[in-house]
């Protein structure tokens, strides 16, 4: 075949990004990971998980960073969204449901019948929270007060009766502070205030044990495509994955020994998965199970 004869190279496609600011995507996000395939326009939003929605709802991007539980609702909806088997933001969760040791000691017991305040009740924090309370402490979660103050992403979702939204102006952490909530589950960044504690004892004893007996990281945020990108251009699908697990490396994560919370490929993130499927259907956050095949395509399933 002659040179004239040869297939001209496509032209490098620029796709519209959502995703967070991470030391594993810090690389992707300056541009030292590059493709002549693909140009990523990165969406200017912070934090990103106000993207979400506009994701879910309006299919905004064409590659978004996205919760899982927020994932799992959209997906029960038929969303035109796909997963791809990379993890964004996993973290445990124990130390996370905070009160005002202020104002008396807070025990698993006792939260039955008190008000708990979470940004989201869908919020994934809150399910994996709520999952390990009923799951491996005895507590009825239903029996809980939820006050939350942000509608779910996926706006077809209704809150269960026993949720009630927040006044207007007011904030989970002032709730906190001054006794309007018992205590709340708060993200990743938890407050400074030396007055609140964690409501399970020694959360970091707790997380050992309950990850010796699992062997699972919670995983909070992956990355998702629409399903026209998909479908259309798989080639592209599988080149960022690859960006993505490329900047990952780049920041030398996971550290040796250190347990590797940015899973990527199916099998590595299958544990959590399950886990947090089975969390979101025993909370009535999705209608029904999902095996975990199913929440891929064929190309993203194929990823590893």
């Amino acid at each position: 075949m002659t040179t004239t004869q040869m297939a001209a190279p496509q032209a490098q496609q620029t796709l519209r990004m959502a995703l967070g600011d991470y030391p594993h995507t810090a690389a992707l996000k300056n541009k030292a990971i590059s493709s002549d395939r693909v140009a990523l326009d990165f969406a200017d939003i912070k934090p990103v998980y106000k993207a979400f929605a506009e994701m879910v709802r309006k299919a905004a991007y064409d590659i978004s960073e996205m919760a899982i539980v927020t994932y799992l609702q959209a997906k029960s909806l038929g969303k035109p969204l796909v997963l791809l088997p990379c993890v964004m933001l996993g973290r445990f969760q124990h130390g996370t449901l905070l009160y005002n040791s202020a104002r008396g000691k807070l025990s698993l017991s006792d939260l039955p019948g008190r008000r708990v305040g979470v940004r989201s009740y869908t919020q994934t924090t809150g399910a994996w929270l709520r999952g390990h309370l009923q799951n491996d402490y005895g507590v009825d979660v239903a029996r809980v007060n939820w006050v939350n103050f942000e509608d779910a992403h996926v706006l077809e979702y209704r809150d269960p009766p026993f949720v009630e939204r927040a006044g207007e102006g007011k904030t989970l952490l002032k709730m906190v502070q001054d006794g309007e909530l018992d205590a709340g589950i708060f993200g990743a960044e938890l407050p400074s205030d030396p007055r609140l504690k964690s409501v399970i004892d020694d959360p970091e004893a707790e997380t050992r044990r309950w990850h010796a007996k699992h062997d699972v990281v919670p995983l909070n945020h992956m990355v998702v495509v629409t399903e026209s990108l998909s479908r259309s251009r798989p080639d592209l699908v599988r080149e960022v994955y690859a960006m993505l697990k490329r900047s990952k490396a780049a920041a030398g994560l996971p550290q040796p020994g250190a347990i590797d919370f940015h899973a990527f490929g199916v099998e590595a993130c299958r544990p959590a998965l399950e886990m947090i499927v089975s969390y979101a259907v025993q909370q009535k956050l999705i209608p029904r199970p999902f095996t975990v095949d199913e929440l891929f395509d064929d190309t993203t399933r194929a990823l590893g």
